[in-house]
């Protein structure tokens, strides 16, 4: 049998993308997506180049700002990207000594390969311990840390060389080794030679750094390799990293929760769990059989969380930190493939619609190595050039993929809705869980409503980031915090790490009605509360009355024996209209939607909060609308303070 090493020589022929030379398969990608990558890159040509400034980086440093930065960086990134697509589509070449202008987009390419090798650092500064404990603000060439963006630069550079490299080597000889030289010294080594790394997992707790990292390193490993049969060290390097990337995979596969939960949320799934399928992917390509791990069961599951946290359209149930609109720069080609070798056609099916809403095959923000994926997967393409002549599936009246219920158990997240395989009519979510999940919010107990697919009652979802965001200070943003969730209000906010949880809770499915209930008072401090059990049920239409959701609460007081007042609250997103017992919304839509409550029970407050942050405007606009329902304290000693806490949602007719 051959040993590992032998099997991955010529590992970059095996890799199911082709370099630049092979015509057949770049001069036939789909007209849409070539013209809207040359328009781009034509565009960019004419813009300045990014400049990554020491000033910038050390802002992370000085106050927090850490997208002054990353913000260039990820620009850099991206004018890379499009300008070797550019090139790849276009076919250019020229010698060394042909005048410039010769090859346009190989020369921006190349120029900013360069300026990516000679960046001091490719890590983001939050990132970097290193510089923490030098007690400096600036990086060190010589001490590289290896995170998400070293990894980002040595995938992004590996990819460039291998499908520009007969190209690269015409017209700026040299520059590929620099290349090997900024990857081994930045990524490869540290790799090696550090195996204590805190996103490896050893402690157990691997998260989407685990599959993010190992990912690129093996794609700079089997890509930018020595291919020389007759180099037996470098060969056997190359099987060494290879090994300690599986290892370190493998740790990752194991705290997958066996029903595909991700607490991370939907949004870091595609960073996380798909960064596992994709590195799975390219080993089994290049490795053959004896380095296909692609059967492991859990993967079935994993695969399947995507389409089940969606409402409709881009919008998903945004557990954690993640956008309730999703953007369209996902590789859905890779869901696409796993769902279509899985033999799943909801996985496959959602891929597609969501590919094809965007409008193009791939793109350079995609990042480059899964642009490249994605313009030259067979099945992708053929599938998408099909479906873009078919009539498209209607995301709003035959989404296939739209299960009635699904309950994940691991993450203890319901999401419902009137019927299976159409997002029209009310969806709900509510998820359990603790408040010491990975990127986690204070929202033990929270849920969400949709109308038509789209989310009425929702989370925020993440702020933009800064250098306390996972820190001690995380919960200082006020999205982050339980009084912007839709939870209880009982006087304290929750609080934060994995003893504050939701406890005993149930989820009934399948029947007329969807029902999903907890205890909440364990996520509140101590002595707060003696229980507080939420009921959150979806009940579907009947003859006798619409669809709607009831909500209700049961408060009991803490060991004293009293209780101060009780606020629900309700982060809202469209027109609010408050009425006497009833609030009316409507949506950006078309629809509206109308929450009632008991009038003699509970006294309604509205609050709109202005949204500055442009990742909450992508999603929300311009404002957000708090409605919370209010009680009045209780001193009854050894009594329940109030009866039940009812909330009736519905569609307004």
């Amino acid at each position: 049998m051959k040993g590992l090493g032998e099997r991955l020589r010529d590992a970059p022929r095996r890799v199911p993308v082709p370099p630049v030379t092979d015509r057949g398969v770049w001069d036939t990608v789909d007209a849409g997506t070539r013209t809207a990558l040359l328009t781009a890159a034509e565009a960019e040509l004419a813009r300045p180049a990014p400049v990554l400034r020491a000033s910038d980086w050390a802002r992370a440093f000085r106050d927090g700002v850490r997208t002054a930065y990353e913000s260039e960086a990820g620009a850099l990134r991206h004018r890379t990207s499009l300008f070797v697509l550019a090139a790849v589509l276009t076919g250019e070449s020229a010698p060394a000594q042909a005048p410039p202008g010769a090859a346009p987009y190989l020369d921006a390419a190349a120029d900013a390969l360069m300026a990516l090798a000679e960046a001091s650092t490719w890590c983001w500064a939050p990132h970097d311990r290193f510089t923490t404990a030098r007690g400096e603000n600036l990086p060190d060439p010589d001490e590289p840390f290896l995170d998400l963006g070293a990894a980002e630069v040595a995938s992004l550079l590996a990819w460039a060389d291998h499908v520009l490299g007969p190209r690269l080597d015409e017209r700026v000889p040299g520059l590929r080794r620099r290349i090997r030289r900024e990857v081994r010294l930045r990524v490869l080594d540290p790799f090696r030679r550090i195996r204590d790394w805190h996103w490896i997992g050893l402690d157990g707790d691997a998260h989407n750094w685990n599959p993010w990292v190992h990912g690129a390193v093996l794609t700079a490993a089997l890509l930018l390799g020595d291919d020389d049969a007759e180099n037996e060290e470098g060969e056997e390097e190359r099987a060494d990293i290879v090994r300690l990337v599986v290892r370190g995979l493998d740790l990752f596969a194991q705290v997958l929760p066996d029903d595909g939960g991700v607490d991370e949320g939907v949004a870091y799934w595609w960073l996380g769990a798909c960064r596992l399928l994709e590195a799975l992917d390219l080993l089994a390509a290049v490795g053959g059989p004896e380095c296909d791990a692609r059967d492991l069961p859990v993967l079935a599951e994993v695969v399947r969380y995507p389409y089940r946290m969606h409402f409709g359209g881009a919008w998903y149930v945004n557990v954690g930190d993640a956008p309730a609109r999703l953007p369209d720069e996902q590789p859905w080609h890779v869901l696409f493939r796993w769902g279509t070798r899985l033999g799943d056609p909801a996985v496959s099916g959602h891929a597609l619609a969501r590919g094809l809403a965007r409008g193009v095959t791939a793109s350079h923000e995609d990042g480059l190595g899964r642009a490249l994926a994605g313009l030259t997967d067979p099945t992708w393409r053929a599938a998408t050039a099909t479906a873009a002549t078919a009539t498209s599936p209607d995301n709003a009246g035959n989404a296939a993929w739209l299960p009635r219920d699904v309950w994940l158990p691991r993450v203890e997240v319901l999401v419902t809705r009137e019927r299976a395989g159409t997002a029209e009519g009310l969806a709900l979510a509510v998820k359990g869980g603790h408040n010491d999940e990975r990127h986690n919010h204070l929202d033990v107990g929270t849920y969400w409503v949709a109308l038509d697919g789209e989310p009425v009652i929702v989370d925020i979802g993440q702020p933009t980031y800064t250098a306390s965001s996972f820190g001690p200070g995380r919960y200082h943003a006020w999205p982050l915090r339980s009084a912007w969730h839709n939870v209880p209000q009982p006087g304290s906010g929750q609080r934060p790490g994995a003893a504050y949880r939701a406890r005993d809770v149930r989820a009934e499915t399948g029947g007329p009605a969807t029902e999903w209930s907890a205890d909440l008072a364990h996520a509140y401090p101590e002595g707060l509360l003696g229980a507080l059990r939420r009921t959150v049920t979806l009940i579907r239409a009947t003859a006798a009355a619409p669809a709607h959701i009831v909500v209700t609460d049961e408060p009991a007081p803490g060991p004293d024996g009293t209780s101060g007042t009780l606020g629900l609250s309700h982060v809202i997103a469209g027109d609010v209209r408050l009425h006497e017992g009833r609030a009316v919304v409507a949506t950006a839509g078309g629809g509206a939607l109308q929450l009632t409550w008991d009038a003699a029970l509970l006294t309604a407050v509205l609050e709109e909060q202005p949204l500055e942050d442009p990742l909450l405007r992508r999603s929300w606009g311009e404002r957000l609308t708090r409605l919370t329902l209010r009680t009045g304290p209780s001193r009854t000693p050894g009594r329940a303070p109030h009866p039940p806490l009812r909330v009736r949602i519905e569609r307004a007719h």
